[in-house]
């Protein structure tokens, strides 16, 4: 068995190679999405007290 047959996945190749390539996309999103959502709620709270100071 060599790489090329490895790489064929007995004729199923696009579908196996397809379905990594999509896990590998959720995952990511499942990574980055959470610490994006967290930048932005922190920006809005530091923008709130930054505020509240200013009318206080």
């Amino acid at each position: 068995m060599d790489m090329r047959d490895f790489f064929a996945m007995g004729g199923y190749a696009f579908y196996v190679w397809t379905s990594y390539g999509l896990a590998f996309v959720v995952l990511a999103f499942n990574i980055v999405q959470p610490l994006l959502h967290k930048r932005r709620v922190l920006k809005r709270i530091a923008r709130q007290i930054r505020r509240t100071r200013r009318t206080a």
